[in-house]
């Protein structure tokens, strides 16, 4: 699905700074800006190397900064906001950007052409940038400004805090700054590079004023590569930046194909000739990285800023992986998180500094067997299941029956899970500020206990599929009996958003549409299409669910500000891209998958074709405000939002379902 964009779409520098592109090294390293080159958070840059994969993100090469001198006149090709306003609009210059699937930057001033693309060399720290130039009838130079950083991408610098020195290198210069940082090789394929030593004193970065923090920053600026052009001529510059022992060879063009190729080879990998299909497909590529601690695949759980986390990448699992063809990744991730199980749970998050993985989550464990469920379903590898997870998954149940640590245990009385306390977030409305948890769900949450209704049945088909007898013979039944009489909210006509001896959450949310999602449901099927359809009048903001009905004192219809303004309305209104996978197969089981359904699924997952181009182009944003006109926010990529959204539109719009392959 060819993304273009004109003129139109940067008529001013705010309209040319809301969209953010992406390009990706299965590293956990990055390159991204936004549309017309400005760098507006603390987390832009042409090279943000990840020095332990997936992690340790480091802003290398923070932009490359250009200009045009021809026939006595300069081009300032470059775009820069510091405190006085817009200092460089070279914007004026950009006619056109095309991703394909690749970004492409056109650019025309006078009677030159220039065309600029963004790439990396997969599983390498290493960005490529080329620029095609067709020079007018003038002499003329290309003069290229590296701005360059050392620090942690979750950080600002300021001049002075690092050290930098330089050396000649081979076609460029070699940038050295602290002991545990590689150093910064950037190579020119033309012209010769020009020592420097400045500094740019105070970009501002409007997108972390708006999110409550710092703004400002300087960038070392170590010289200039000058590209001498002949009048007419037409040549390609190749600019590479890497964190590696050895640079590339300065073959631009060369190592692009290879990443197209690739990424072209990702994208049939959905089998599909559908061109939604195929560009959500290639969003997926960007979340799939190496974990350098397990040897393995893991999942990056939203760009600019997230890690990977276990709740994120099991729900994601099956839109990333197995919708795409890509069962190899899928086996390595379950055997990831198998292997890092722990007294029955999964990893909550690996640290960003390394370190052991925190476990504070409830239903990640719970996810882990819906993921197996759907990994079984596209594959039949049962042989993979029963050597590598089984013997996991009946540890996991056991500890919850037996009691798991965070206050998690079965209460005997019903066969429901019960967790957590008021001072800390187990299920995934996570958010907390110090002390306070925004929304605790202490007790009996509906959908933990839908997942273990879920979990307890797929621990029955594995059973029978291994010949041996269930784990806890009788307790599904038991569970899913509970379920309807304790959480069925009588008045309501829906389901009670959790239970506990303090009284039942009547609060209507997302949460019950994720039960009556599940493969295994308890939610009965006349309650279903009930709170399916209060789900759609009430919580159905276009582009995903709000977290809380509007109407509710709680409700906060925009997110932003400071940190605390942000995360109290993180769950409390703000809508969420992924459930809208949730939401069209509970749409699509209450309606016993009509005919009409379908195109009701249709209806609901047309508008994010729309919204390739609207954020992070190509990708679908996390959150989203619940109040009109529900603007992006959040980070612009986020795995479990395209997982979901990719998912739903394969198996409940086009209806290519998995082969079931013995399930």
């Amino acid at each position: 699905m060819r993304l273009e964009f004109g003129k139109g779409d940067w008529q001013n520098f705010a309209d040319g700074v809301s969209r953010e592109w992406l390009v990706t090294n299965g590293l956990g390293g990055y390159a991204s800006g936004t549309l017309i080159g400005a760098n507006t958070r603390k987390y832009h840059g042409l090279l943000v190397a990840s020095l332990t994969p997936p992690v340790r993100r480091t802003v290398l090469l923070a932009k490359l900064d250009e200009r045009f001198q021809a026939g006595g006149r300069v081009y300032n090709l470059a775009v820069n906001q510091a405190a006085g306003g817009v200092t460089d609009a070279g914007f004026i210059h950009l006619q056109r950007a095309v991703f394909e699937p690749l970004p492409v930057f056109t650019y025309s001033f006078g009677d030159i052409f220039m065309e600029k693309t963004v790439g990396m060399v997969y599983g390498k720290n290493t960005t490529v940038i080329t620029y095609r130039v067709q020079n007018g009838a003038e002499p003329a130079a290309l003069l290229l400004r590296p701005l360059v950083n050392c620090r942690d991408f979750h950080r600002t610098a300021g001049e002075g805090e690092v050290q930098f020195s330089q050396q000649p290198g081979e076609k460029g210069t070699i940038i050295t700054t602290v002991p545990e940082v590689p150093d910064l090789r950037i190579i020119c394929s033309h012209g010769e590079y020009q020592p420097g030593g400045q500094w740019y004193r105070g970009m501002f970065y409007s997108e972390e004023e708006r999110r409550g923090l710092h703004p400002w920053e300087d960038h070392y600026m170590p010289g200039e590569f000058v590209i001498p052009l002949a009048p007419l001529a037409a040549i390609v510059v190749t600019v590479a930046a890497t964190a590696e022992p050895e640079a590339p060879a300065p073959d631009g063009p060369a190592l692009l194909a290879a990443e197209e190729r690739r990424l072209q080879e990702t994208a049939a990998g959905v089998g599909l000739d559908d061109g939604f299909a195929r560009s959500l497909a290639l969003s997926a590529d960007a979340f799939i990285v190496n974990r350098q601690s397990t040897g393995a695949k893991t999942v990056i759980a939203g760009y600019p800023w997230f890690n990977d986390w276990g709740r994120d990448t099991m729900i994601a699992l099956p839109g990333l992986t197995l919708v795409t063809g890509r069962y190899a990744d899928a086996a390595q991730i379950l055997s990831t998180f198998a292997r890092y199980a722990e007294k029955g749970l999964l990893p909550n998050v690996f640290p960003d500094a390394g370190g052991a993985p925190a476990y504070n989550t409830v239903d990640a464990s719970l996810w882990f067997f819906h993921a197996v469920y759907k990994y079984l379903q596209y594959t039949g590898d049962f042989d993979f299941v029963r050597e590598r997870i089984y013997p996991v998954l009946r540890e996991i149940l056991d500890r919850h029956v037996e009691g798991a640590g965070f206050n998690i245990r079965l209460d005997p009385e019903d066969g429901l899970i019960m967790a957590g306390s008021p001072d800390i977030q187990l299920t995934w409305m996570d958010a907390k500020v110090g002390d306070w948890v925004v929304t605790p769900r202490h007790g009996k949450p509906v959908e933990v206990n839908a997942l273990w209704y879920n979990a307890l049945r797929v621990m029955e088909l594995l059973a029978r599929a291994f010949g041996g007898q269930a784990a806890r013979p009788g307790l599904a039944d038991r569970a899913g009996a509970s379920f309807r009489r304790v959480f069925h909210h009588r008045a309501g006509g829906y389901l009670y958003d959790v239970v506990s001896p303090a009284g039942s959450d009547a609060r209507f949310r997302p949460n019950q549409v994720i039960a009556a999602a599940l493969p295994f449901s308890p939610v009965p099927e006349q309650t279903a299409r009930r709170l399916v359809r209060r789900a759609w009048r009430d919580l159905y903001a276009t582009y995903g669910l709000r977290s809380l009905e509007p109407g509710h004192w709680e409700y906060r219809g925009r997110y932003g500000g400071d940190q605390v303004q942000r995360d109290g309305a993180y769950h409390q209104g703000t809508a969420w891209s992924w459930l809208m996978g949730p939401f069209v197969t509970a749409y699509r089981k209450a309606h016993g998958y009509s005919p009409a359904s379908r195109e009701q699924a249709g209806r609901f997952l047309a508008p994010f074709r729309d919204h390739l181009r609207q954020h992070g182009v190509g990708h679908i944003s996390e959150i989203f405000d619940a109040d009109e006109p529900v603007t992006p926010r959040g980070c612009f990529a986020q795995a479990w939002g395209t997982a979901e959204v990719l998912r739903a539109y394969v198996e409940e719009y086009l209806e290519v379902r998995p082969p079931g392959r013995g399930i």
